[in-house]
């Protein structure tokens, strides 16, 4: 038994996260071109740096733009939940590709560090201004959606790495310029790796958690369970699961125990139409399934607390 629930509200926050990402892409290829050709003509490698990664920022958008839309797709009678899973293998695909990231820029710059190339500091500074005014528009475009999903989450923190990679690069422009310090190139392509990582192992992490289909993160089961049992008629609440199906959609299924006098009283509706106000008033959780079980059951009950129904 359970209870049924509209997903209007999510399916417009993702149709809005669509159109801004479209935006961001536009924007994304623009400066990656300007980029690249002041990497080239300045011999920057935190300008190729910069520029390398908003290559890997115009595939992510791709990718989870096309998982977006996969994920709008309806439930068929063997995906039940549909296709919102594409998102977060998306975000998934995203937090790798700055991981590698992140190496090849730990690499390239220990590399120049030991080696020096001249860089042409004015070139440097000039392009690297072009790209943070573009990663600062994409940026103000993504932040008003950047909690709304893993996805987005995972744009936009591309995004404000590449931000954080102009800033770098304009800062070793100038250095150069000023003092003639070539190895100020390469230290700005290390911080640009030792700030994009964190980031992108949280990211990691995060996928992986609903991957894995563990509770939604900062949900207290035990607290759940306690609602839950504490509802009028209730004796006992098993076999009870959380998880998240895809970014702001979590899920719970439960067991519920009900005296007999309680069922015939309210009736299922009533009861059923309580437990679900329950979980989601209290934790959120709009997308709730529950199995009523008469109390004089209890002796035929044999499913364990780790067992799914």
């Amino acid at each position: 038994m359970g209870t049924g629930h509209s997903h209007h509200g999510h399916a417009v926050g993702r149709a809005q996260d669509r159109s801004r990402l479209r935006l961001v892409l536009l924007v994304t290829a623009a400066v990656c071109v300007v980029e690249l050709v002041g990497a080239w003509l300045s011999h920057s490698l935190a300008l190729l740096a910069d520029a390398g990664h908003l290559v890997t920022d115009a595939a992510a958008i791709v990718v989870a733009l096309s998982a977006s839309l996969v994920a709008t797709l309806p439930a068929t009678p063997r995906r039940t939940f549909g296709y919102h899973r594409a998102e977060i293998l998306a975000a998934l695909l995203n937090a790798l590709v700055l991981l590698a990231l992140c190496g090849y820029l730990a690499y390239a710059g220990i590399s120049r560090l030991l080696r020096p190339t001249h860089v042409d500091a004015g070139q440097l500074l000039a392009f690297a201004v072009v790209g943070l005014l573009g990663n600062a528009l994409s940026l103000a475009l993504l932040n008003a959606r950047k909690d709304a999903s893993l996805n987005m989450r995972g744009a936009f923190l591309e995004v404000l790495g590449d931000t954080i990679g102009s800033a770098g690069a304009i800062t070793a422009g100038i250095v150069v310029l000023a003092t003639g310090f070539l190895r100020a190139d390469s230290i700005a392509s290390l911080l640009i790796a030792a700030l994009i990582l964190p980031r992108s192992w949280q990211l990691l992490r995060e996928t992986l958690a609903v991957l894995l289909e563990a509770a939604p993160a900062g949900l207290d089961v035990d607290a759940v369970r306690r609602h839950l049992a504490g509802a009028d008629g209730v004796v006992g609440v098993h076999d009870l699961h959380a998880w998240t199906i895809t970014s702001g959609m979590p899920a719970l299924s439960a067991h519920v125990t009900v005296t007999d006098g309680a069922l015939a009283a309210r009736g299922v509706g009533e009861i059923l139409d309580e437990l679900a106000g329950c979980v989601a008033s209290h934790f959120g959780i709009d997308h709730a399934t529950f199995q009523l079980e008469p109390e004089s059951h209890r002796g035929h009950e044999h499913l364990g607390e780790h067992d799914h129904a």
